[in-house]
Protein backbone atom coordinates (compact mmCIF):
# COMPACT_ATOMS: atom_id res chain seq x y z
CA UNK A 1 0.00 0.00 0.00
CA UNK A 2 1.24 3.44 -1.28
CA UNK A 3 0.65 7.14 0.00
CA UNK A 4 -0.77 9.46 -1.55
CA UNK A 5 1.14 11.55 -4.18
CA UNK A 6 0.71 14.69 -2.79
CA UNK A 7 0.75 16.39 0.57
CA UNK A 8 0.62 19.72 2.07
CA UNK A 9 1.44 20.63 5.76
CA UNK A 10 -1.27 21.14 8.38
CA UNK A 11 -1.78 23.25 11.85
CA UNK A 12 -3.31 20.49 12.84
CA UNK A 13 -0.75 19.12 16.13
CA UNK A 14 -1.53 16.21 15.73
CA UNK A 15 -1.47 15.47 12.06
CA UNK A 16 1.83 16.46 10.52
CA UNK A 17 0.82 16.93 7.09
CA UNK A 18 -2.23 15.45 5.04
CA UNK A 19 -3.25 14.62 1.03
CA UNK A 20 -3.17 17.67 -0.81
CA UNK A 21 -7.22 16.93 -2.02
CA UNK A 22 -8.15 17.53 1.71
CA UNK A 23 -9.89 19.91 2.94
CA UNK A 24 -9.61 21.03 6.39
CA UNK A 25 -12.91 22.27 8.77
CA UNK A 26 -13.55 23.30 12.39
CA UNK A 27 -16.02 20.76 14.08
CA UNK A 28 -18.58 23.21 14.50
CA UNK A 29 -18.85 23.39 10.66
CA UNK A 30 -18.80 19.41 10.17
CA UNK A 31 -21.12 18.54 13.24
CA UNK A 32 -23.67 19.80 15.70
CA UNK A 33 -25.22 18.98 19.21
CA UNK A 34 -27.88 17.24 19.85
CA UNK A 35 -30.19 17.78 22.73
CA UNK A 36 -33.39 15.04 21.74
CA UNK A 37 -36.24 14.09 24.07
CA UNK A 38 -35.58 10.52 25.32
CA UNK A 39 -39.53 9.43 23.94
CA UNK A 40 -39.79 6.88 26.94
CA UNK A 41 -37.25 5.05 25.38
CA UNK A 42 -35.91 1.95 27.65
CA UNK A 43 -32.57 1.12 26.19
CA UNK A 44 -29.40 2.88 28.29
CA UNK A 45 -26.91 3.44 25.21
CA UNK A 46 -23.16 3.43 27.01
CA UNK A 47 -19.85 4.52 25.14
CA UNK A 48 -17.35 2.28 26.13
CA UNK A 49 -13.59 2.81 25.63
CA UNK A 50 -13.22 0.52 22.69
CA UNK A 51 -15.66 2.74 20.37
CA UNK A 52 -18.44 0.23 21.09
CA UNK A 53 -21.84 2.25 21.39
CA UNK A 54 -24.60 -0.13 22.34
CA UNK A 55 -27.33 -0.13 24.42
CA UNK A 56 -26.20 -1.35 28.10
CA UNK A 57 -27.70 -4.89 28.08
CA UNK A 58 -25.59 -5.56 25.05
CA UNK A 59 -22.66 -5.93 26.84
CA UNK A 60 -21.61 -6.80 30.76
CA UNK A 61 -23.07 -4.58 33.12
CA UNK A 62 -20.92 -5.76 36.04
CA UNK A 63 -19.90 -2.15 37.62
CA UNK A 64 -22.81 0.17 36.79
CA UNK A 65 -25.06 2.07 38.90
CA UNK A 66 -28.46 2.59 37.73
CA UNK A 67 -29.66 6.03 39.23
CA UNK A 68 -33.41 6.31 40.73
CA UNK A 69 -34.36 9.11 38.93
CA UNK A 70 -33.29 9.76 35.27
CA UNK A 71 -32.54 13.62 35.14
CA UNK A 72 -31.26 15.04 32.05
CA UNK A 73 -31.45 11.74 29.72
CA UNK A 74 -30.85 12.23 26.09
CA UNK A 75 -32.11 10.48 22.97
CA UNK A 76 -29.98 8.61 21.14
CA UNK A 77 -30.41 7.44 17.32
CA UNK A 78 -28.55 4.63 15.66
CA UNK A 79 -26.13 6.29 13.46
CA UNK A 80 -25.26 8.79 16.33
CA UNK A 81 -21.74 9.84 16.95
CA UNK A 82 -21.84 9.47 20.41
CA UNK A 83 -18.80 11.52 22.45
CA UNK A 84 -17.96 10.62 26.05
CA UNK A 85 -16.89 13.87 27.38
CA UNK A 86 -14.99 12.52 30.43
CA UNK A 87 -13.10 9.51 28.94
CA UNK A 88 -13.00 10.48 25.58
CA UNK A 89 -9.25 10.80 25.95
CA UNK A 90 -9.51 6.46 26.63
CA UNK A 91 -11.27 6.09 23.05
CA UNK A 92 -14.71 6.63 24.21
CA UNK A 93 -16.06 8.21 21.01
CA UNK A 94 -18.06 5.35 18.90
CA UNK A 95 -21.06 5.68 16.52
CA UNK A 96 -24.38 4.21 18.18
CA UNK A 97 -25.73 0.90 17.03
CA UNK A 98 -28.93 1.55 18.14
CA UNK A 99 -31.73 3.75 19.59
CA UNK A 100 -31.91 4.51 23.09
CA UNK A 101 -31.10 6.95 26.05
CA UNK A 102 -27.85 8.43 27.46
CA UNK A 103 -26.90 10.50 30.30
CA UNK A 104 -25.54 14.00 29.93
CA UNK A 105 -22.02 12.86 29.99
CA UNK A 106 -22.25 12.37 26.63
CA UNK A 107 -21.75 14.58 23.61
CA UNK A 108 -24.50 13.22 20.90
CA UNK A 109 -23.41 14.31 17.46
CA UNK A 110 -25.50 14.96 14.14
CA UNK A 111 -23.76 16.04 10.89
CA UNK A 112 -24.70 18.92 9.48
CA UNK A 113 -23.68 18.44 6.06
CA UNK A 114 -21.99 15.47 4.08
CA UNK A 115 -19.84 13.64 6.57
CA UNK A 116 -19.35 9.39 7.46
CA UNK A 117 -19.98 9.17 11.02
CA UNK A 118 -18.16 6.09 11.51
CA UNK A 119 -14.91 8.12 9.66
CA UNK A 120 -14.95 10.19 12.21
CA UNK A 121 -15.38 7.96 14.82
CA UNK A 122 -12.13 6.45 14.03
CA UNK A 123 -10.31 10.01 13.37
CA UNK A 124 -11.43 10.94 16.98
CA UNK A 125 -10.18 7.62 18.20
CA UNK A 126 -6.92 7.90 16.59
CA UNK A 127 -6.91 12.26 18.44
CA UNK A 128 -7.18 10.36 21.40
CA UNK A 129 -4.59 7.81 20.67
CA UNK A 130 -1.74 10.25 20.24
CA UNK A 131 -2.73 12.10 23.39
CA UNK A 132 -3.84 15.07 22.29
CA UNK A 133 -7.54 14.96 23.43
CA UNK A 134 -5.78 14.70 26.97
CA UNK A 135 -3.36 17.49 26.46
CA UNK A 136 -6.03 19.86 25.70
CA UNK A 137 -7.23 20.35 29.33
CA UNK A 138 -4.65 19.30 31.56
CA UNK A 139 -5.18 20.36 34.97
CA UNK A 140 -8.48 22.28 33.83
CA UNK A 141 -10.34 22.57 36.74
CA UNK A 142 -9.18 19.37 38.26
CA UNK A 143 -9.86 17.41 34.93
CA UNK A 144 -7.94 15.68 32.42
CA UNK A 145 -9.95 14.62 30.27
CA UNK A 146 -13.15 16.74 29.67
CA UNK A 147 -13.56 16.95 25.77
CA UNK A 148 -16.89 18.87 25.81
CA UNK A 149 -18.55 19.11 22.39
CA UNK A 150 -17.54 22.94 22.91
CA UNK A 151 -13.74 22.04 22.29
CA UNK A 152 -14.53 19.14 19.71
CA UNK A 153 -16.38 21.81 17.56
CA UNK A 154 -13.40 24.43 18.06
CA UNK A 155 -10.88 21.46 16.44
CA UNK A 156 -9.84 21.55 12.73
CA UNK A 157 -10.01 17.95 11.43
CA UNK A 158 -9.12 16.59 8.05
CA UNK A 159 -12.12 16.44 5.22
CA UNK A 160 -11.72 13.98 2.53
CA UNK A 161 -14.14 13.87 -0.29
CA UNK A 162 -17.19 11.78 1.19
CA UNK A 163 -16.72 8.78 -1.36
CA UNK A 164 -12.87 8.83 -0.21
CA UNK A 165 -14.60 8.55 3.51
CA UNK A 166 -16.62 5.40 2.78
CA UNK A 167 -13.86 3.91 1.34
CA UNK A 168 -11.59 4.43 4.37
CA UNK A 169 -14.51 3.12 6.23
CA UNK A 170 -15.24 -0.08 4.23
CA UNK A 171 -11.12 -0.48 3.60
CA UNK A 172 -10.50 -0.37 7.60
CA UNK A 173 -13.97 -2.73 7.95
CA UNK A 174 -12.31 -5.21 6.21
CA UNK A 175 -8.73 -5.53 7.18
CA UNK A 176 -9.99 -4.91 10.58
CA UNK A 177 -12.20 -7.79 10.64
CA UNK A 178 -9.46 -9.98 9.42
CA UNK A 179 -7.24 -8.92 12.08
CA UNK A 180 -9.75 -9.59 14.41
CA UNK A 181 -10.79 -13.41 13.07
CA UNK A 182 -6.80 -14.42 13.46
CA UNK A 183 -6.73 -12.26 17.51
CA UNK A 184 -10.16 -14.39 18.17
CA UNK A 185 -8.55 -17.53 17.07
CA UNK A 186 -5.33 -17.55 19.08
CA UNK A 187 -7.78 -16.07 22.27
CA UNK A 188 -9.22 -19.75 21.51
CA UNK A 189 -6.08 -21.42 21.55
CA UNK A 190 -4.81 -19.59 24.88
CA UNK A 191 -8.56 -20.83 25.77
CA UNK A 192 -7.78 -24.42 24.91
CA UNK A 193 -4.71 -24.31 26.59
CA UNK A 194 -6.16 -23.40 30.22
CA UNK A 195 -8.51 -26.17 29.46
CA UNK A 196 -6.58 -28.69 29.20
CA UNK A 197 -3.71 -27.58 31.65
CA UNK A 198 -6.91 -27.42 34.34
CA UNK A 199 -8.02 -30.91 33.13
CA UNK A 200 -3.96 -32.92 32.77
CA UNK A 201 -3.47 -31.22 36.40
CA UNK A 202 -6.67 -32.06 38.20
CA UNK A 203 -5.96 -35.93 36.76
CA UNK A 204 -2.06 -35.86 38.20
CA UNK A 205 -3.00 -35.05 41.89
CA UNK A 206 -5.83 -37.45 41.74
CA UNK A 207 -4.12 -40.59 39.64
CA UNK A 208 -0.26 -39.71 39.94
CA UNK A 209 2.12 -39.19 37.01
CA UNK A 210 2.59 -43.18 36.22
CA UNK A 211 -0.18 -45.18 34.64
CA UNK A 212 1.45 -48.79 34.52
CA UNK A 213 0.64 -48.84 38.45
CA UNK A 214 -2.22 -50.94 40.08
CA UNK A 215 -5.03 -48.97 41.47
CA UNK A 216 -7.64 -49.40 43.83
CA UNK A 217 -11.21 -47.73 44.79
CA UNK A 218 -10.99 -44.44 46.79
CA UNK A 219 -14.14 -45.01 48.20
CA UNK A 220 -14.65 -41.26 47.21
CA UNK A 221 -17.01 -40.05 44.31
CA UNK A 222 -14.76 -37.00 42.92
CA UNK A 223 -11.50 -38.88 43.24
CA UNK A 224 -12.47 -42.32 41.56
CA UNK A 225 -9.90 -44.82 41.56
CA UNK A 226 -6.42 -43.97 43.10
CA UNK A 227 -2.93 -45.86 43.09
CA UNK A 228 -2.97 -49.09 45.31
CA UNK A 229 -0.42 -47.83 47.71
CA UNK A 230 -1.98 -44.02 47.93
CA UNK A 231 -4.27 -43.10 50.88
CA UNK A 232 -7.44 -40.92 51.77
CA UNK A 233 -7.30 -38.76 54.43
CA UNK A 234 -10.00 -36.21 55.93
CA UNK A 235 -8.89 -32.80 56.00
CA UNK A 236 -9.06 -32.35 59.92
CA UNK A 237 -5.92 -35.44 59.83
CA UNK A 238 -4.00 -33.07 57.22
CA UNK A 239 -5.04 -29.37 58.84
CA UNK A 240 -5.29 -27.61 61.79
CA UNK A 241 -6.76 -24.42 62.42
CA UNK A 242 -4.04 -21.54 63.95
CA UNK A 243 -6.11 -18.46 65.37
CA UNK A 244 -3.51 -16.21 66.69
CA UNK A 245 -4.32 -12.89 66.84
CA UNK A 246 -2.06 -9.71 65.79
CA UNK A 247 -1.49 -7.27 69.04
CA UNK A 248 -0.85 -3.84 67.29
CA UNK A 249 -1.80 -4.85 63.37
CA UNK A 250 1.80 -3.46 62.46
CA UNK A 251 2.68 -6.82 60.61
CA UNK A 252 2.66 -6.66 57.12
CA UNK A 253 -0.93 -6.89 55.48
CA UNK A 254 -1.52 -8.84 53.10
CA UNK A 255 -4.67 -9.34 50.63
CA UNK A 256 -6.48 -12.14 49.11
CA UNK A 257 -6.96 -12.07 45.31
CA UNK A 258 -8.26 -14.90 42.94
CA UNK A 259 -5.86 -13.77 39.88
CA UNK A 260 -2.51 -13.10 42.37
CA UNK A 261 -3.30 -15.01 46.05
CA UNK A 262 -2.14 -14.18 48.82
CA UNK A 263 -0.01 -10.95 48.56
CA UNK A 264 0.71 -7.68 49.90
CA UNK A 265 -1.11 -4.61 49.39
CA UNK A 266 1.49 -3.20 47.15
CA UNK A 267 1.34 -5.48 45.19
CA UNK A 268 -2.47 -5.01 44.00
CA UNK A 269 -3.12 -2.97 41.20
CA UNK A 270 -6.82 -1.88 42.11
CA UNK A 271 -7.82 0.13 44.88
CA UNK A 272 -9.50 -2.14 47.66
CA UNK A 273 -11.50 -1.37 50.95
CA UNK A 274 -8.66 -2.00 53.80
CA UNK A 275 -8.74 -0.61 57.60
CA UNK A 276 -7.32 1.63 59.04
CA UNK A 277 -6.22 -0.87 61.95
CA UNK A 278 -5.04 -4.44 61.37
CA UNK A 279 -5.30 -4.78 65.18
CA UNK A 280 -6.64 -8.34 66.41
CA UNK A 281 -6.37 -9.55 62.63
CA UNK A 282 -5.27 -12.80 62.29
CA UNK A 283 -1.54 -13.94 61.65
CA UNK A 284 -0.56 -16.22 59.17
CA UNK A 285 2.53 -17.25 58.44
CA UNK A 286 4.90 -19.19 55.34
CA UNK A 287 2.87 -21.61 53.75
CA UNK A 288 -0.43 -21.82 56.01
CA UNK A 289 -3.49 -22.33 53.91
CA UNK A 290 -5.38 -19.16 54.10
CA UNK A 291 -9.23 -19.44 52.99
CA UNK A 292 -11.47 -16.38 52.59
CA UNK A 293 -14.78 -18.09 54.03
CA UNK A 294 -17.51 -16.03 51.90
CA UNK A 295 -15.45 -16.88 48.39
CA UNK A 296 -13.69 -20.13 49.27
CA UNK A 297 -16.20 -22.40 47.20
CA UNK A 298 -15.18 -20.23 44.09
CA UNK A 299 -11.51 -21.24 45.11
CA UNK A 300 -10.38 -17.88 46.51
CA UNK A 301 -8.13 -19.30 48.72
CA UNK A 302 -3.95 -20.11 48.68
CA UNK A 303 -0.76 -20.51 50.44
CA UNK A 304 0.61 -17.68 52.70
CA UNK A 305 3.93 -16.54 50.86
CA UNK A 306 5.14 -14.69 53.50
CA UNK A 307 4.41 -14.16 57.30
CA UNK A 308 1.54 -11.17 57.73
CA UNK A 309 -1.89 -9.45 58.87
CA UNK A 310 -5.06 -10.77 57.44
CA UNK A 311 -9.03 -10.14 58.01
CA UNK A 312 -10.03 -11.91 61.00
CA UNK A 313 -12.94 -13.60 58.79
CA UNK A 314 -10.49 -15.38 57.18
CA UNK A 315 -9.52 -18.94 57.83
CA UNK A 316 -5.99 -19.83 58.83
CA UNK A 317 -4.91 -23.84 58.38
CA UNK A 318 -1.77 -25.05 59.28
CA UNK A 319 -0.77 -27.98 56.64
CA UNK A 320 0.82 -31.20 58.25
CA UNK A 321 3.63 -31.65 56.39
CA UNK A 322 4.15 -34.98 57.68
CA UNK A 323 2.04 -36.04 55.34
CA UNK A 324 0.80 -33.45 52.72
CA UNK A 325 3.30 -31.09 50.84
CA UNK A 326 1.73 -27.54 51.19
CA UNK A 327 1.96 -27.04 47.59
CA UNK A 328 0.47 -30.21 46.70
CA UNK A 329 -2.31 -29.59 48.83
CA UNK A 330 -3.09 -26.37 47.38
CA UNK A 331 -2.54 -27.92 44.10
CA UNK A 332 -5.46 -30.87 44.93
CA UNK A 333 -8.16 -27.86 46.50
CA UNK A 334 -7.51 -25.80 43.15
CA UNK A 335 -8.74 -29.02 41.25
CA UNK A 336 -11.38 -28.90 38.82
CA UNK A 337 -12.60 -32.34 39.84
CA UNK A 338 -12.49 -30.85 43.67
CA UNK A 339 -14.32 -27.34 43.10
CA UNK A 340 -17.72 -29.09 43.87
CA UNK A 341 -16.68 -30.96 47.46
CA UNK A 342 -16.40 -26.57 48.46
CA UNK A 343 -19.66 -25.77 47.15
CA UNK A 344 -21.64 -28.67 48.41
CA UNK A 345 -20.11 -27.65 52.29
CA UNK A 346 -20.77 -23.85 52.49
CA UNK A 347 -23.81 -22.37 54.69
CA UNK A 348 -25.92 -19.72 53.96
CA UNK A 349 -29.36 -19.05 52.70
CA UNK A 350 -28.56 -16.76 49.39
CA UNK A 351 -25.04 -17.31 47.49
CA UNK A 352 -22.57 -14.35 48.40
CA UNK A 353 -23.33 -15.14 51.49
CA UNK A 354 -22.40 -18.53 51.61
CA UNK A 355 -19.59 -19.83 54.36
CA UNK A 356 -17.06 -22.49 54.46
CA UNK A 357 -16.65 -23.22 58.08
CA UNK A 358 -13.45 -25.36 59.21
CA UNK A 359 -15.90 -27.52 60.35
CA UNK A 360 -17.59 -28.64 57.04
CA UNK A 361 -13.65 -28.39 55.34
CA UNK A 362 -12.21 -31.15 57.88
CA UNK A 363 -14.86 -33.50 56.38
CA UNK A 364 -13.65 -33.31 52.90
CA UNK A 365 -11.09 -36.10 51.65
CA UNK A 366 -8.17 -36.33 49.62
CA UNK A 367 -6.24 -38.33 47.64
CA UNK A 368 -2.78 -38.70 49.74
CA UNK A 369 0.02 -39.95 47.96
CA UNK A 370 3.54 -40.56 49.60
CA UNK A 371 5.41 -37.53 50.36
CA UNK A 372 8.46 -38.36 48.34
CA UNK A 373 5.90 -39.19 45.43
CA UNK A 374 3.86 -35.60 46.12
CA UNK A 375 7.23 -34.12 45.90
CA UNK A 376 7.78 -35.84 42.11
CA UNK A 377 4.67 -34.87 41.28
CA UNK A 378 4.64 -30.97 41.93
CA UNK A 379 8.33 -30.91 40.33
CA UNK A 380 6.45 -32.28 37.13
CA UNK A 381 4.06 -30.20 37.61
CA UNK A 382 5.99 -26.40 38.12
CA UNK A 383 8.02 -27.51 34.78
CA UNK A 384 4.73 -28.54 32.96
CA UNK A 385 3.60 -25.01 33.98
CA UNK A 386 6.97 -23.32 32.80
CA UNK A 387 6.38 -24.64 29.22
CA UNK A 388 2.85 -24.30 29.08
CA UNK A 389 3.60 -20.05 30.06
CA UNK A 390 6.24 -20.46 27.32
CA UNK A 391 3.54 -21.33 24.69
CA UNK A 392 0.71 -18.99 26.19
CA UNK A 393 3.36 -16.09 25.93
CA UNK A 394 4.14 -16.28 22.52
CA UNK A 395 0.35 -16.17 21.52
CA UNK A 396 0.11 -13.31 23.41
CA UNK A 397 2.73 -11.85 21.86
CA UNK A 398 1.51 -12.43 18.64
CA UNK A 399 -1.77 -11.31 19.61
CA UNK A 400 -0.11 -7.92 21.00
CA UNK A 401 1.92 -7.51 17.06
CA UNK A 402 -1.59 -7.96 15.36
CA UNK A 403 -3.33 -5.26 17.80
CA UNK A 404 -0.22 -3.15 17.25
CA UNK A 405 -0.65 -3.32 13.40
CA UNK A 406 -4.26 -2.91 13.69
CA UNK A 407 -3.73 0.70 15.29
CA UNK A 408 -0.82 1.55 13.40
CA UNK A 409 -2.81 0.71 9.86
CA UNK A 410 -6.32 2.58 11.08
CA UNK A 411 -3.93 5.47 12.21
CA UNK A 412 -2.36 5.66 8.57
CA UNK A 413 -5.16 5.54 6.90
CA UNK A 414 -7.59 7.61 8.45
CA UNK A 415 -4.54 10.39 8.71
CA UNK A 416 -4.13 9.95 4.75
CA UNK A 417 -0.48 8.45 5.17
CA UNK A 418 -1.65 5.45 2.84
CA UNK A 419 -3.80 5.93 -0.49
CA UNK A 420 -6.96 2.91 -0.24
CA UNK A 421 -9.18 4.73 -2.98
CA UNK A 422 -8.47 2.09 -5.52
CA UNK A 423 -8.32 -0.85 -3.15
CA UNK A 424 -11.26 -3.28 -4.28
CA UNK A 425 -12.93 -4.63 -1.24
CA UNK A 426 -14.22 -8.29 -1.26
CA UNK A 427 -17.43 -9.32 0.47
CA UNK A 428 -16.88 -9.98 3.61
CA UNK A 429 -18.42 -10.75 7.17
CA UNK A 430 -17.31 -8.07 9.85
CA UNK A 431 -15.84 -10.33 12.95
CA UNK A 432 -15.92 -7.94 16.14
CA UNK A 433 -12.53 -8.36 18.54
CA UNK A 434 -13.90 -10.90 21.17
CA UNK A 435 -12.48 -9.33 24.73
CA UNK A 436 -9.77 -11.46 26.75
CA UNK A 437 -11.88 -13.86 28.41
CA UNK A 438 -12.97 -12.86 31.49
CA UNK A 439 -13.60 -15.45 34.35
CA UNK A 440 -16.02 -14.85 37.62
CA UNK A 441 -13.25 -17.04 39.63
CA UNK A 442 -10.73 -14.88 38.01
CA UNK A 443 -11.80 -11.74 39.53
CA UNK A 444 -9.87 -10.20 42.44
CA UNK A 445 -11.66 -10.63 45.72
CA UNK A 446 -9.75 -8.66 47.62
CA UNK A 447 -10.67 -7.07 51.53
CA UNK A 448 -14.26 -5.84 50.23
CA UNK A 449 -15.51 -9.30 51.19
CA UNK A 450 -14.55 -8.74 55.23
CA UNK A 451 -17.13 -5.78 54.96
CA UNK A 452 -19.95 -8.03 54.02
CA UNK A 453 -18.87 -10.32 56.84
CA UNK A 454 -18.33 -7.13 59.44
Amino acid sequence: MNGYGHYILTPVPWIEKMPLHWKLERGKNLYQKMQRPTNDMDGVVTCFRDGTVTLRKNRRTTGFTESLKEIGYQGIRKGDLVIHVMDAFAGSIGVSDSDGKGTPVYSVCQARGDSNNQYYALLLREMARTGFIQSLYKGIRGRSSDFRFEIFSAQFYPVPPRPEQDQIVRFLDWKVSSINRLISIKRKQIASLHERQRVYISHIVTHGLHNNVSTKNSGVEWIEDIPEHWQTMRCKYLFSERDERSQEGQEQHLSMSQKYGLVPDGQLDERRMLSESYAGGKLCYKDDLVLNRLKAHLGVFALSPQSGVISPDYTVLIPNTERVLPTFAETVLKSDRFRGELRIRVRGIIEGFWRLYTDDFNTIVLPVPPIEEQAEIMEYIIEFRDKTKKYEDSLAQEISTLQEFKTRLISDVVTGKIDVRDIKVPAFEYVEETADSFDEDDRDMGDASEDEEK
